[in-house]
């Protein structure tokens, strides 16, 4: 605690930048808030249940189907539920999670030049057989024809439409770029067996990045960024991860890396060496490599979940495209590419896959539906006369903490026990559980604080619960916006240097 309030000093340097924080803070608070007087409750939440062993088998058919503890998990809480093969449901608790990863995602594109745009799923096969992926894409590229006879695809991934849509662009310059173009949409594969829940389906979230620069040094410079960027992103979502060399596969190019969660049921082997910064997937190495070609120490071997990917392309899309430019000399020259994949449904399983028990979801803090959960007394309970305090105790918690407005949900199914909702609520994740137990009878009344993810109980008071709240849950917060804050703010310092050295 005292930790937590020595920070609050810092209060006073942050203010130089308290237009910049609360236009975010604002903007983050507002957009699953409820209007003011009113309360999040659990009973009206859409959230199917299958909290017994059995129920949970009988929604995928067969427990062979349950493979994994995040799939069964996602499955016995009601965050997915399965539509066909290798196609969920996704429900709120997982869209609020997802919707918070996808601005995380795009604090981090953004803070390094990214533009978001929205590219059509429906691609036309004659930008696929351009590239020869048509055929070398084999059965998993979805296809189908219109009424006119004409062959599309649903898109796994949209190089030759990024591609194209910058080469109908004639007049570019180098002043231009680079353009760091990006999207989070639905994606397609026609996965021969789909598996393990969300992280290995036919229909999942991806964020697909391109980018387009006028040298091969500075499509290195900005491939080094990107992969930065997605350095940070993990390191903000507290999950461990390896940036591992990898193969360029059917997307092409010169130069290929992996983010891998580092987990026993991932499908990818991994060598890794505990001496040096050096990772592969095993599939770039060869059958007798049993050395570190960095520094010819021992390599491990494990296994992870791919969560990113990312590949230096160079002109490998732009010339087939012809997607040009005008050089510092006014001659035309090919774009040099690159191209960076996100999962972002996959980001949310393999998190919920590393982080949690056997039993209990457990979210990156950033990412968790909802940061406290309320749970009043039993009604007709010895306590029950707890329950007007606990509400007065909501409603002063959500307007005097702008940061938690939207974020508290009360757990009113009164006719369970507390003990029955603490263990939906363990299930669920939340990071804080607020109760209203026996000593919320006492004067002053002290109310029973559970933090999830560290597994300290607290009793505190009205006061000291505020001060709680206001040193862990807001401080996250405003660390959040004050990293995006820098971020942004030296991406223009480098913008401006870039132009004017251009100039």
């Amino acid at each position: 605690m005292e930790g937590l309030l020595t920070r609050c000093g810092a209060l006073s340097t942050w203010a130089t930048c308290s237009h910049q924080l609360s236009r975010y803070i604002s903007h983050r608070c507002h957009h699953y808030a409820p209007r003011r007087g009113q309360r999040l409750i659990l009973s009206r939440m859409f959230q199917p249940q299958n909290l017994r062993e059995d129920q949970v088998l009988s929604v995928e058919g067969k427990s062979s189907d349950l493979t994994c503890k995040s799939q069964r998990l996602m499955l016995q809480v009601g965050l997915i539920l399965p539509a066909s093969s290798g196609c969920y449901h996704l429900l709120p608790y997982t869209v609020r999670a997802m919707e918070k990863l996808v601005r995380v995602i795009d604090q981090e594109m953004q803070a390094i030049g990214g533009q978001k745009i929205s590219m059509p799923s429906l691609n036309p096969a004659e930008l696929w057989q351009a590239t020869n992926r048509w055929d070398l894409m084999g059965k998993e590229l979805l296809r189908l024809r219109d009424r006119h006879g004409k062959e599309y695809c649903l898109g796994p991934t949209h190089e030759e439409a990024v591609t194209a849509l910058v080469a109908s662009q004639k007049k570019l310059s180098y002043k231009q770029l680079p353009f760091l173009l990006y999207q989070v949409t639905r994606k397609f594969r026609d996965e021969p067996r789909p598996r393990f829940g969300l992280l290995r389906g036919r229909e999942f979230y991806m964020k697909d990045m391109y980018t387009f620069d006028s040298s091969p040094e500075a499509a290195r410079q900005t491939y080094s960024l990107v992969c930065d960027a997605y350095c940070s992103l993990f390191d903000r979502l507290g999950l461990r991860f390896i940036k591992a060399q990898a193969d360029v596969g059917s997307i092409g190019g010169t130069m290929s890396h992996e983010f891998q969660l580092p987990v026993d049921i991932g499908e990818d082997r991994l060598a890794v060496c505990p001496s040096c910064s050096f990772s592969a997937n095993v599939e770039t190495l060869g059958l007798s490599q049993m050395n570190c070609p960095a520094c010819q120490g021992p390599l491990t071997e494990t296994k992870g979940i791919e969560v990113g990917h990312t590949f230096y392309l160079g002109t490998k899309y732009s010339s087939i495209f012809n997607a040009q430019f005008t050089n510092a000399h006014g001659k035309p020259a090919l774009a040099e590419m690159g191209c960076y994949g996100l999962g972002v449904t996959r980001i949310l399983a393999a998190a919920i896959e590393v982080l949690s028990t056997e039993d209990c979801i457990r979210w990156p803090h950033l990412l968790a539906p909802y940061q406290v959960c309320f749970i009043p007394p039993k009604k007709a309970s010895k306590e029950a006369a707890a329950a007007e305090l606990m509400g007065h105790l909501y409603d002063h918690i959500t307007e005097a903490v702008p940061q938690l407005h939207g974020e508290v949900l009360l757990d009113d199914r009164t006719h369970l026990t507390i003990g029955n909702r603490l263990k939906d609520a363990n299930k669920l994740g939340y990071p804080f559980v607020i109760i209203a137990g026996k000593r919320a009878l006492e004067d002053p009344a002290h109310f029973e604080v559970w933090c999830q993810n560290t597994g300290e109980v607290l009793f505190l008071t009205k006061e000291g619960l505020m001060e709680f709240l206001n040193q862990t849950v807001i401080f996250s917060v405003l660390d959040m916006a004050m990293l995006n804050i820098q971020r942004s703010g030296q991406m223009t310092l480098d913008i401006m240097g870039d132009r004017l050295l251009n100039e």
